[in-house]
């Protein structure tokens, strides 16, 4: 009498327990290449900002300052721009091989005296992207509250009025209360703005949702109780932060 074969398997419950463990196993694994491709990606933008800045610490010693000048002063950042012949195909980078279309990044920087008696001079410098074909505002120094539209992000004056008793907050002005334009919208989480008067620099916090024309900083506000910021507002039509780093220094001329 022959004996019969017995076969034996996976039952159903216990391939659906391993399908299961696969896939949350294969999830994790894909949230992990998420995150390493967004921390490249932004240490290889850091690295980029880092070479740009030297280059733009390097092409204001160029092309020089006047300490003498009296649109530069001790009082308020000025645009380089406004104070040397550079254009803003200089200002883009990487500096060659690309036509000024095809460059990516931009910096611009901004200057004030630090010490007339010695030549010394504070240079803030912003590294930005530039987000596909987008549009993004300027603001000449001269020309305040009217704002112009260019192809390449750069820093641009805000009103911002301070209250002693909220020490690391600022409320942002409209300009042209009306207007199509709000600047408190050149301003949200996780920006930089820079103090006109004194140089200082701020990383925002938060920008609440409830009064969405205040924000609180990283430190506390050193500047007078209405001043002026620089800040690299997102293009006009919307879209990420385009600034990537601030860099400041004090070089003699």
């Amino acid at each position: 009498m022959s004996q019969m074969r017995r076969h034996s398997g996976f039952s159903l419950t216990e391939t659906l327990l391993a399908i299961g463990t696969l896939a949350i196993g294969m999830l994790f694994i894909g949230g992990t290449f998420l995150a390493g491709i967004h921390f490249t990606t932004i240490a290889t933008e850091r690295t980029i900002a880092a070479v740009a800045a030297d280059e733009a610490f390097a092409k204001v010693r160029l092309y020089g300052l006047d300490v003498a000048d009296p649109n530069l002063g001790s009082g308020t950042l000025v645009p380089f721009g406004s104070l040397a012949p550079i254009t803003a195909d200089e200002m883009a980078y990487p500096s060659t091989g690309l036509g000024a279309g095809e460059k990516q990044y931009h910096w611009s920087a901004l200057c004030r005296v630090a010490d007339p008696n010695s030549q010394l001079v504070q240079v803030t410098v912003f590294v930005s992207r530039r987000i596909g074909a987008g549009r993004y505002w300027r603001r000449n120094i001269g020309d305040w509250p009217d704002l112009v539209q260019v192809s390449y992000p750069r820093p641009v004056l805000a009103e911002v009025a301070h209250d002693s008793t909220r020490p690391a907050e600022l409320l942002i002005a409209d300009a042209v209360p009306g207007d199509t334009v709000a600047e408190m919208n050149f301003v949200n989480d996780g920006y930089k703005i820079v103090d006109s008067q004194t140089g200082l620099f701020y990383r925002v916090l938060e920008r609440y949702t409830d009064e969405p024309n205040r924000i609180r900083l990283d430190v506390p506000w050193q500047g007078s109780a209405t001043s002026r910021v620089w800040v690299v507002p997102a293009p006009v039509n919307g879209g990420r932060n385009p600034c990537i780093a601030v860099y400041q220094r004090v070089i003699r001329l």
